[in-house]
């Protein structure tokens, strides 16, 4: 038996755990690192910006959405999952709605009942081409 071995990475920041035993009612916004084992009614929203990761626990459980850039799941959410970065679903995950991803990693024994939408990672303005700021700009001369 294969035994997977993935380090675990964290966001720059601070990282908040909400307690086994916890239960948060309203929406969560935070930057840096979110933990749950206990409970969360409301929606979990990252910081505008911000490089931010929530790890779902076994034991932990979200009644509302996630929006937030790294997601990992190894306990329960009812509601879409909003991610620019990447999803992990763990064994233990169990997911009640829609998974939006760029990239997406689903170990056996994961439950989803809901859509897989795929969204391509964002473009920054400043990674674009010169030739794809004309249509933006207006510009015709493209040097000569």
């Amino acid at each position: 038996m294969r035994k997977k071995n993935n380090p675990t990475n964290f966001a720059a920041g601070s990282t908040t755990l909400i307690a086994s035993g916890t239960h948060v009612m309203g929406d969560v916004r935070f930057a840096g690192n979110l933990e749950v084992e206990g409970q969360i009614t409301g929606n979990i929203m990252a910081e505008d910006g911000a490089d931010a990761r929530v790890r779902i626990l076994p034991k932990g459980c979200v009644v509302g959405d996630v929006n937030v850039p790294v997601v990992v799941i190894n306990g329960r959410i009812e509601g879409n999952i909003y991610s620019t970065h990447h999803v992990e679903l763990a064994a233990n995950a169990e997911v009640e709605g829609d998974l939006h991803y760029a990239l997406i990693e689903i170990e056996k024994g994961a439950q989803v009942n809901g859509n897989f939408v795929h969204r391509s990672p964002s473009t920054a303005p400043e990674q674009l081409s010169p030739v794809e700021n004309v249509a933006e700009t207006g510009m015709q001369d493209l040097g000569s």
